[in-house]
């Protein structure tokens, strides 16, 4: 699968949030290098755990920004980073139970999540943001 490249249709003009989500796309490069090369399960799985690690501490990052700020649509925003923290923990079960084998679907599966998040709520999100911060 072609890596995902990040470039300004990602950015929503908020540094600290590109940042994160910078890292993000980059461990998803990684972890799509590392099951395209056939990687040793064990560095997949730690890969895997970056990955779950990562988003959870930049959905925390999101959600105080919005809480700060007073962000009407947080509740919504949150049950969508919820959806994707249990589906990667789900995966992440799944692998380390080993009742599962990564593939190159569950890769663009997770990249077509974080770039939709990211067109979607994140832009209208940040959107407010970028007005009061």
């Amino acid at each position: 699968m072609k890596e995902l490249m990040w470039d300004t249709s990602l950015s929503v003009q908020i540094q600290e949030i590109d940042d994160d989500h910078r890292k993000l796309v980059e461990l998803l490069n990684i972890l799509n290098r590392s099951v395209t090369d056939g990687d040793a399960i064990d560095y997949i799985e730690a890969v895997i755990d970056e990955l779950l690690s990562c988003s959870i501490w930049h959905f925390r990052h999101e959600e105080r920004l919005m809480l700060k700020h007073g962000y009407e649509g947080l509740l919504e925003h949150k049950a969508e980073h919820q959806e994707l923290i249990e589906s990667l923990t789900d995966l992440q079960q799944a692998v380390l139970q080993k009742t599962k084998i990564l593939t190159s679907e569950d890769i663009e599966f997770l990249e077509h999540w974080l770039t939709g998040h990211i067109f979607g709520s994140d832009m209208e999100m940040a959107s407010f943001l970028g007005e009061i911060m």
